[in-house]
């Protein structure tokens, strides 16, 4: 959550828009104090640093904090005190949540008792307490601002991680509630932590090591960056048995299991066409991020209140983590003496305010501009600015009308489809190439037909009335397999049906019969956890991609950078703005604009993104390169010819 809210202040800097009606603003007075500003408002310096990270390097006469508004107000609180302890011995076939519903308590309430509960399983005969609680009710004067947090003194051994798993909070969130805090807690140490009953405190152990779950992670890329099932986490973290895997939450895992990213940014990385190398032109870049952050929608009144309406909007969740890499950019070319200068507006995902935008500030005078996300937005932008011939990169839309201004930096869908295609077409044309179709890919992939005339079709079984089953058998495959190589085409989108077809390929799949398996299509049915990473590696699963995943093993700076700046590895958003600002400021730097690179530096590279700008005949200029992967040893690697 540092992640967001530092963002969030650096953007309510340079975006003029009207926010939430749930704070106010403060202009700071000569000479006055945090403490005095605090109190003033009823707040805590806390909840000032929170919503203004740059607070905490000193107040300036004239510098705007921004305040939460908070309503304080008497309520009856009902609170339960721990009088006395029940002892229960445990019967046959008895649960943990069984017990608790007869005592009326919660299975939370009896492991706190009984702390040997959280790493053993409960068992025959095993002597527990049942703690008695007595429920008071108490006039209490309640605010928002305050009571959100309590004081942590920090116990031995104690990390950041370990008191915010005790917490069940992240260690952003930890960082935010605490924006002294140091980077190694010492024994004593006071924290602010979220107010929770001390029976919802999770218990650390020293024998395991804790992992915090990255947006759109799902069971399958935790084994693939874990090596760890799906039930071998469920068993390391009960509380996931019958829920989804949450951004954010904190895993405990084998030490052995986890991996820190680190190191400093290799040849290897830029090995295309590396212009950070290049002689840079002089001058100060300018460019533009326009992103709908709908700021004007935040609501400020708590601390999670707001990163959850982050996490909830698509959008602003987007924009937030393509802007922290935007942000690390940056300072990576601030460190090659570029000197660039950007400015970033809130598009609120309306063509109206890109309008105002334009209308009220120079953009005539930018040398690019990034963003925004829609393609109605993209169009919008890109014909207001045509005028003035500035450049609209489009960061990640996929159809977008190519005018003589545009970048459409995200590959085509068939460019991926040919990929794929042309790369078997050409090293194994006289394999033996089998096809396989449900009923719904099978009326989409005419052209994959055509390309392998030759190949035999499978098609998904019906079921009994005739509907599309969503499986095949093993002999509607073996009958077609001929010894050496096989090339195996599956389309679907349907989790069910990839997990059968990959599953019966696998079986049969042997030293006299070589299979290799490949999509044109890769969706989510295939990162399923239906699907069988072991499987797709045994298969030497081909698929094309717009970008490829950092290797963890590689020393990277912009990855050490990262992590240390938010705590968290870069998700695939946030890589992709930090790939797209190093290659247009790069791109600017190292030629006369944005339109000449196109011939100057055709390829580039960067950490999972590369760019090969063509321009259309009578338009503008689209991405001509996509990454051709396959599964190895359970890992994805590129296909290298």
């Amino acid at each position: 959550m540092k992640k967001f809210l530092v963002v969030l202040a650096l953007l309510l800097m340079v975006t003029g828009h009207v926010f939430a009606q749930n704070y106010k603003t403060h202009k700071v007075k000569e000479g006055e104090k945090i403490e005095g500003i605090a109190k003033e408002y009823k707040i805590t310096v806390n909840d000032i640093y929170a919503l203004n990270p740059d607070a905490k390097n000193g107040l300036r006469a004239n510098m705007v904090l921004i305040i939460p508004k908070t309503e304080v107000q008497a309520e009856l609180a009902t609170v339960k005190e721990i009088t006395g302890y029940k002892q229960h011995r445990v019967k046959r076939k008895q649960t943990l949540y069984g017990i608790a519903n007869d005592y009326k308590v919660t299975a939370d309430d009896i492991k706190k008792a009984n702390v040997f509960l959280y790493s053993e399983p409960l068992k025959k005969g095993t002597k527990i307490r049942i703690p008695i609680f007595e429920t008071k009710q108490i006039l209490a004067e309640v605010s928002t601002a305050v009571d959100l947090t309590k004081p942590y003194v920090v116990l031995p051994k104690e990390g950041k991680w370990r008191v915010a798993y005790k917490f069940g909070i992240t260690v952003e969130d930890l960082e935010a509630l605490n924006p002294d805090i140091p980077e190694v807690l010492k024994v004593g140490d006071t924290l602010q932590v979220p107010n929770i009953p001390d029976t919802h405190e999770k218990v650390v152990e020293n024998d395991y090591n804790y992992y915090e779950v990255q947006p759109k992670e799902g069971f399958y890329r935790l084994k693939v960056k874990l090596g760890l099932e799906k039930e071998e986490l469920e068993a390391l973290n009960p509380d996931l048995v019958g829920s989804d895997l949450k951004a954010g939450m904190v895993l405990r895992v084998p030490k052995k299991n986890y991996n820190e990213v680190s190191g400093m940014i290799s040849e290897q990385t830029l090995a295309v066409s590396n212009l950070s190398k290049s002689q840079f032109n002089s001058g100060t870049k300018h460019i533009a991020v326009l992103m709908p952050f709908k700021l004007n929608q935040v609501r400020f009144d708590s601390i999670q209140g707001t990163i959850n309406q982050v996490r909830k909007d698509g959008y602003l969740n987007f924009a937030l983590e393509f802007q922290t890499g935007v942000i690390m950019a940056l300072d990576s070319l601030k460190a090659l003496g570029i000197s660039v200068k950007v400015d970033v507006y809130d598009t609120e995902n309306k063509t109206s305010t890109i309008s105002e935008l334009i209308s009220q500030h120079n953009f005539e005078n930018l040398d690019a501009v990034i963003g925004p996300l829609s393609q109605n937005t993209v169009e919008y932008t890109a014909e207001r600015l045509s005028t003035y011939n500035v450049p609209v990169v489009s960061p990640i839309t996929k159809n977008v009308t190519l005018t003589n201004n545009v970048f459409q930096s995200r590959p085509s869908e068939d460019l991926l489809k040919n990929k794929v295609v042309n790369y078997f077409k050409q090293r194994d044309s006289l394999v033996n190439t089998i096809l396989i179709f449900d009923s719904k890919s099978e009326s989409k992939n005419a052209a994959l037909k055509s390309a392998f005339p030759l190949a035999k079709v499978v098609r998904s079984r019906k079921d009994k009335d005739g509907k599309e089953g969503y499986y095949i058998r093993m002999e509607d495959v073996s009958k077609y397999l001929k010894p050496g190589k096989n090339v195996v085409f599956i389309e679907t989108e349907d989790s069910g049906f990839a997990s059968n077809v990959v599953g019966n390929l696998n079986t049969l799949n042997s030293d006299k019969i070589e299979i290799v398996l490949a999509t044109t299509d890769f969706n989510s049915a295939f990162e399923n956890s239906e699907v069988s990473n072991h499987h797709l590696s045994n298969l030497h699963f081909h698929f094309a991609s717009i970008s490829k995943s950092f290797d963890d093993d590689m020393n990277n700076g912009f990855i050490k950078s990262y992590t240390d700046a938010y705590g968290v590895t870069p998700d695939k958003v946030a890589v992709r703005g930090f790939d797209i600002t190093m290659d247009v400021v790069l791109r600017l730097a190292t030629s006369t604009d944005l339109y000449s690179s196109a011939t100057v530096a055709p390829l580039t590279e960067y950490i999972e993104n590369k760019f090969e700008y063509k321009k259309t005949p009578f338009g503008g200029y689209y991405n001509d390169t996509v990454y051709l992967l396959q599964y190895e040893d359970l890992k994805i690697v590129e296909v290298k010819k």
